[in-house]
């Protein structure tokens, strides 16, 4: 055999070339022998397949690797070869890459690409879809841009009626629809009022386009997230805000529609017009829209006689007269929206605006100097629809809506526009009983004219609070509301006295006394819950001590001896022990604050809380006189308190709407919710310490025959405020009398001493307010069966007991006489209290129940000094020992 004919190696080709030679035969894939072979097909390594197909293979295996990569070359026949030369395409030798698709208009996934790099966009990719979205963006705001239309400002600012509704269903009153408005040309605008908008507002308002891109961004990026929308950045997008009043959806595409039309006015209104536009349209509080009917509203002149200091003042009431009006904004928390708290910030808001209007240019610094403080302005009721109760009962609603804005999804500005159907929880009746039992008193007693030095500036204030639910049912805010425009119902400032003591006994049977022979930290854990027989000094100038019995020293290292009302010493002499019962009946202040220092005041404060008082309202609880009440919650909140002893501990928070309907349908329902502040236990045996208070005790006159009522009176310090908090099953009722200037603009508003006011010689709670409280409870309660309070479980230990029996208190009067005209305490409660020092503290004044004058927030007395003992003074210690350790000291 020649040598050209002769077989060659199989050893590293013959799988792949019997695969070409394969592939290179017809398309049957029989493969005919060589020429010239003489040899069966074996010698060439050749081999039939199952079909009868030669090939050829070096073994068996070589074989199935031929046939699986024929029938891969049979699928992919019309492929393009890829990968190494001569090599078949695709998956046949599984390194193949895939070719790139002609037809396909976006190449990804890449091909001619493999692992993440098909992955990767093209640079002509990524800017192809750069360009199409810039396109697309170019598109849509070209449509938006042609299809808004510059608003008419004439057409803003009408409003519906909000129509109000008593707890039976019958109309109350329909108001909030009127607009106190009249558009005014630039001319008639001062042009301080157009700087100190823009001072304060949008600084580059001549030079922009009338849009803020990055307040756009976060204002939908809020609303995206499910936050609150933001006003516009710049005037003109508040200009177009206020122009599309009909339109207050908080939605991105009612955001996007408000920035076309930004760009629109922006681009094609004149600036001095916008101007106008917005001073015209924008909203100043009390109802008014627009500069001229702001400046009725406040200073009650028209807007072209502002001075540079009352525009500055108008600016400030655009970022939500809510907080920045002066007179106030009631509810039933109003959550720092109170007359002191506003005129703070509408005077800093006032002078920053002035300051940055001298910065920016636009006003003198000498004309600057002449506005220090705020203008005067005047009281801001008008409607005479609202005279009496109503106007109060109107505020209390709508802040209890708008406070409570994520509940009930009414907003001021919804509000504002009206259409609801609010129905409230005021009882008709019980509105009217409450302000005629106070008329009544107020007429027999209160004569301004006859004794213009002690009884002018009289206020009253009540309300009461249903305790199984927690609805407001009366309130007696002022006697108009058209003339007294605080609501005295609500916060004002009056510290409530001895009113607070039941919290002190509360907290005393809920977390106990601590030990004194224990550490710190475990003595907050090894504590005695108190029963109300448990016995306490009620000495006169007591010197309290810490619960360690050490004697309690203020910043300044000085003492502090508690006072009594009158300067006397109650309960068994020499020691003067007296059981909690008979300390609560008499009003003994220096049994509680003792009390409160061995139970620990931060105790005290969440018995408070827990009760229903709000935090905001209490004071520094770092003082001993805080058991004694020189906090001031409201009426309403006092009220709501009480009424969580007569349920038993149930809490439920004071609330003045049940439910609120539109054209939408029903849109908000009140649901209370109850939470356990006190157990049963705990509750029912406060009740039954002040079922004593007015069945012997201070509050003898608030007894309604056949009815089991609790109470407990106060009176605070210099005798400025005095109040009656009282209960019966179904009804809780507080009422509040104090002294005050009533100049609505006057912020540091001071209370006055009511030492011969109405004819008395001091004024306690057990006087007018239980007076007012007795009456109209009497005709508030008339046709309501009776109601039994429960009968309470004994609780806790004797803490302090002696072997002898409970002592019958006794008055005994001090070496020192009172500093000012008192009463006996069988007539009057006890409740004074003095600073140990010469120079009365902040929260320690020289005299009455509470010892303290301010709670830090500017309302409280004037802290005036009297006549008091020093700590220097000898004086024994009346605690003594006692079996189980909790008082030391020398005694038996």
């Amino acid at each position: 055999m020649s040598e050209h004919r002769r077989k060659p190696p199989q050893s590293q080709e013959g799988g792949r070339a019997a695969a070409r030679r394969g592939q290179s035969g017809p398309s049957s894939g029989r493969r005919a022998a060589p020429r010239g072979a003489t040899g069966s097909p074996s010698d060439y390594g050749l081999g039939l397949g199952a079909g009868g197909e030669e090939h050829s293979h070096g073994n068996r295996a070589d074989a199935r690797r031929a046939s699986q990569r024929d029938s891969g070359g049979r699928r992919r026949a019309a492929e393009p070869t890829g990968g190494r030369r001569g090599a078949p395409a695709g998956p046949g030798r599984g390194r193949g890459r895939p070719a790139p698709d002609s037809k396909r208009l976006i190449d990804y996934p890449r091909a001619g690409k493999y692992g993440w790099q098909r992955w990767m966009p093209s640079w002509k990719l990524v800017a192809g879809l750069f360009v199409g979205f810039v396109g697309s963006l170019v598109a849509v705001a070209g449509i938006g841009y042609a299809m808004v239309g510059i608003p008419d400002v004439a057409k803003t600012a009408t409003a519906q009626n909000n129509v109000y509704y008593w707890k039976d269903g019958s109309q109350m009153v329909a108001t909030g629809g009127e607009t106190n408005r009249q558009n005014i040309g630039l001319s008639q605008i001062p042009e301080e009022m157009r700087w100190a908008v823009i001072s304060q507002e949008n600084k580059t308002f001549y030079d922009d386009s009338g849009i803020d891109p990055k307040g756009i961004a976060r204002a939908v990026f809020n609303m995206a997230r499910g936050g609150q929308t933001q006003g516009g950045s710049t005037i003109t997008q508040q200009y177009v805000k206020n122009a599309m009043l009909n339109d207050q959806s908080q939605t991105i595409s009612r955001k996007f529609k408000e920035i076309f039309v930004s760009i629109k006015v922006g681009a094609e209104v004149d600036k001095d017009q916008i101007m106008a536009g917005y001073l015209n349209s924008a909203y100043y509080g009390r109802n008014a829209y627009g500069i001229q009917a702001a400046a009725r509203a406040y200073f009650n002149k028209d807007a072209i006689k502002l001075n540079p200091g009352e525009c500055a003042f108008l600016a400030a009431m655009l970022k939500g007269a809510t907080y920045y009006d002066p007179a106030g904004a009631t509810s039933v928390d109003p959550v720092g929206a109170t007359p002191a708290a506003n005129s703070k910030r509408a005077e800093l808001q006032m002078q920053d605006t002035l300051d940055k209007m001298v910065e920016y240019g636009h006003l003198k610094a000498s004309v600057r100097a002449q506005y220090p403080k705020l203008p005067k302005w005047q009281n801001p009721r008008s409607n005479t629809d609202l005279k009496g109760q109503v106007g109060y009962l109107v505020d209390l609603a709508n802040g209890y809506l708008v406070t409570n804005s994520k509940k009930t999804g009414i907003t001021q500005d919804l509000l504002q526009q009206g259409g609801y159907s609010i129905y409230t929880t005021f009882d008709k009746n019980k509105v009217k009983q409450l302000a005629d039992s106070v008329a009544k008193v107020q007429k027999a007693n209160i004569k301004p004219k006859q004794r213009p030095d002690t009884d002018t500036h009289v206020q009253f204030g009540g309300a009461s609070v249903e305790p199984d639910t927690g609805a407001i049912r009366a309130i007696y805010g002022g006697e108009d509301a058209t003339k007294h425009f605080t609501d005295n119902a609500d916060q004002t400032g009056a510290q409530v006295g001895s009113t607070f003591k039941p919290f002190v006994l509360a907290a005393a049977m809920t977390w106990g006394v601590r030990d004194p022979d224990l550490g710190t930290s475990q003595a907050q854990d090894e504590r005695t819950i108190v029963s109300p027989k448990s016995l306490f000094s009620g000495k006169n100038k007591l010197k309290i001590e810490n619960y360690d019995g050490s004697v309690w020293k203020n910043e300044k290292g000085e003492e502090w001896l508690q006072t009594n009302d009158g300067n006397v010493s109650l309960g068994s002499p020499p020691k003067y022990k007296i059981d909690l019962r008979e300390a609560m009946r008499e009003s003994v202040n220096s049994a509680f604050v003792q009390l409160g220092m061995d139970v620990g005041l931060d105790k005290v404060k969440e018995s408070a809380i827990s009760a229903g008082l709000k935090e905001s309202s209490l004071t520094n609880s770092g003082f001993p006189s805080f058991s004694i009440g020189i906090s001031d919650p409201s009426a309403i909140r006092m009220a709501g308190a009480y009424g969580t002893f007569a349920a038993s501990g149930k809490q439920r928070d004071p609330y003045s709407v049940e439910k609120v309907t539109s054209e939408k349908g029903q849109i908000f329902t009140h649901e209370t919710e109850t939470k356990q502040a006190f157990t049963a236990k705990v509750a029912d045996n406060v009740t039954d310490v002040l079922k004593t208070v007015v069945e012997k005790g201070t509050g003898t006159n608030a007894q309604l025959p056949g009815r089991e009522v609790a109470g407990k009176t106060g009176t605070t310090d210099g005798n400025k405020s005095a109040w009656f908090v009282g209960y019966t099953p179904q009804l809780s009722t507080a009422v509040t009398m104090f002294r005050y200037d009533d100049d609505e603009s006057n912020k540091n508003r001071t209370f006055l001493e009511m030492f011969g006011t109405g004819g008395q010689e001091k004024i306690h709670g057990a006087s007018f307010p239980a007076q007012i409280w007795h009456d109209y409870m009497a005709e508030a309660l008339k046709g309501t069966k009776a109601k039994d309070f429960p009968d309470p479980q004994p609780i806790g230990e004797v803490v302090n007991a002696e072997p002898s029996p409970t002592p019958t208190p006794s008055a005994t009067e001090t070496e020192e006489e009172s500093p000012s005209p008192s009463a006996s305490p069988s007539e009057t409660e006890a409740e004074p209290s003095p600073s140990a020092t010469e120079t009365c503290s902040k929260f320690f004044g020289c005299e009455e129940e509470n010892g303290g004058t301010s709670n830090g927030n500017g309302n409280g007395g004037s802290g005036e000094t009297s006549p008091s003992a020093t700590a220097t003074e000898t004086e024994s210690d009346i605690r003594g020992n006692t079996s189980n350790g909790f008082f030391g000291g020398p005694g038996g």
